[in-house]
């Protein structure tokens, strides 16, 4: 099947070579680790929430909340059409695509922990202090953009580093942990924007709590080996193979580490600004586009759309508030127990099956919802909806978030973490998150503009990118389960489509990888010989 796996010569039997599994403290690491996505989840969980509280919105979105009190001769889909609304949700991905210029630096001069604890403290800062005393819309503004600061730091490195320690053999399943903590921080968000309704300002509890994510990546930084990767990279390399051996619970990791010095020495003349530069040449163009496409794929199947905007889209039906929270909850639930299906079935069924099933499931749910809202809701709504079909809408929305979570939510953070060669690893990443915060800041800012415009044909718009999506991950995508991660661009040079991209380089590239092998052998043989006369 044209895109399916592609092994690369030797692949198999090298990574067989591989010694250690997946031990107690590696999972640890990576539990710790993948907290960081709760910076992420609980920002895009508690924002529509605030925003559909009556005391939030008299005092930050008036013109919102008269809207709401009124009977207007407007349609209920452009209740929350409003621009201040629409910058203090889309603001933060906008700071966040900024920072990750600075991140990708960050993360390779000073290493992955330095990224995380600096992301944590723009979120402690932002979340503790800025927002929870927001007295204006200017400084609700300055607080999501040193958010956006935080997040942006953090979801760079924090997937970096887990495909980093993770065994080959698990590093979907543990990468996903990210995506895992995202959804948990989503549902976390809605369940305090739920329990916090009814309070005076409880808004500003809701905010003020993303203090408490922001806390736990600091603490998370300071308490977390660095990467193996990183210590090779800087000279490092004893303490580097110690980690390495604790985190795989076994000594004899001799051919993993000797692929890793060899990727380093492969890096380690690159600078940071030919790193960047590299990016943009044929050797490196199928992981950039595939990076960058994934980010823009996973925007414009809608999630962002339904996630900030799900209390905001159930109050435009109809819904009362507390209805409207509580329908968050429930879709939040949805997306944590779908995205634990994704940490079990990744390294079993690949990325590109998840990809593709997971696409149409997301597909048929967006047409169904667009088909049913144009049916009873119509292009002018009408003061309410029915309650079966108020039901009927909210299913459907889950069967699309589960279908999601289990595929294109955790692969668009997946696959960009591990398709980079070293060198360009911390660049490829920031572009990655940099193609993720430009595209959910267009969603965001644009979404609510759209469904006053489109009325139910914005659930149609979304359907029909899901229909490329599927036939883009067919086709073009690598398989990349159970492939070392350095030796992802192996794959790519023997692809059908991108090794024409790639030109003269996908030969080059392939000579090198086996020349990589058979130096790393040639060490591992050495080592084994060593052992034997001790």
């Amino acid at each position: 099947m044209a895109g399916g796996a592609i092994v690369a010569s030797g692949g198999a039997s090298r990574s067989s070579e591989y010694q250690g599994g997946l031990t107690a403290y590696v999972l640890l690491v990576a539990l710790v680790a993948a907290c960081g996505g709760m910076l992420l989840g609980y920002d895009n969980g508690v924002t529509g929430g605030v925003a559909s509280m009556e005391q939030f919105e008299r005092k930050f979105f008036p013109d919102v909340y008269e809207k709401k009190q009124q009977i207007v001769e407007t349609s209920p889909y452009c209740t929350y059409d409003n621009p201040k609304l629409q910058l203090f949700v889309s603001s933060l991905f906008l700071a966040g695509l900024i920072s990750c210029i600075f991140s990708a630096w960050i993360t390779r001069n000073w290493g992955r922990k330095a990224s995380m604890g600096i992301g944590g403290i723009f979120f402690i800062a932002a979340g503790g202090l800025v927002n929870a005393f927001a007295q204006d819309i200017a400084m609700l503004i300055v607080g999501r953009v040193l958010l956006g600061f935080g997040v942006g730091l953090g979801s760079q490195v924090v997937p970096q580093y887990l495909s980093e320690v993770a065994p080959f053999s698990h590093r979907g399943m543990l990468n996903i942990g990210y995506q895992l903590f995202v959804t948990i921080g989503i549902l976390i968000a809605g369940l305090v924007n739920y329990g916090v309704r009814n309070w005076d300002n409880g808004w500003r509890l809701s905010l003020g709590l993303a203090a408490v994510p922001g806390l736990i990546l600091l603490l998370g930084a300071i308490v977390l080996p660095e990467s193996p990767n990183f210590l090779v990279e800087k000279g490092r390399t004893d303490q580097g193979r110690r980690i390495l051996e604790k985190l795989r619970g076994t000594s004899h990791v001799e051919a993993e580490f000797a692929d890793i010095v060899a990727a380093v020495e492969i890096a380690r003349p690159i600078t940071m600004r030919q790193s960047w530069r590299s990016l943009f040449t044929r050797r490196y163009m199928p992981q950039l586009l595939t990076s960058f496409v994934i980010q823009f794929f996973q925007q414009f199947t809608g999630i962002n759309a339904i996630i900030f905007y799900v209390p905001v889209l159930f109050s435009s039906l109809g819904s009362a508030s507390s209805a409207a929270l509580l329908n968050t909850v429930v879709v939040g639930a949805v997306n944590v127990g779908s995205t634990m299906i994704a940490v079990l079935l990744s390294d079993k069924f690949g990325r590109r099956f998840l990809l593709i099933e997971g696409g149409i499931t997301c597909c048929l749910a967006m047409l169904a919802a667009g088909i049913t809202l144009g049916v009873e809701f119509g292009q002018y709504g009408t003061e309410d909806l029915p309650h079966p079909v108020s039901a009927g809408v909210l299913a459907v929305i889950c069967i699309f978030i589960a279908g999601f979570a289990w595929s294109w939510g955790p692969m668009g953070w997946l696959i960009p973490s591990e398709i980079f060669t070293l060198e360009t690893r911390p660049a490829g990443t920031a572009v990655a998150v940099m193609g993720n915060f430009l595209f959910s800041f267009v969603i965001g800012q644009a979404f609510v503009s759209m469904l006053c415009a489109m009325k139910f044909g914005v659930f149609l718009f979304f359907a029909g990118w899901l229909v490329i999506m599927v036939l883009c991950a067919i086709f073009l995508l690598p398989e990349t389960k159970g492939v070392p991660i350095e030796r992802v661009q192996a794959l790519y040079a023997r692809h059908w489509f991108w090794k024409k991209v790639m030109g003269p380089a996908a030969q080059e590239i392939i000579a090198e990888d086996e020349k990589r092998v058979a130096a790393s052998q040639a060490i591992m043989k050495e080592e084994r010989i060593s052992q034997t006369m001790k």
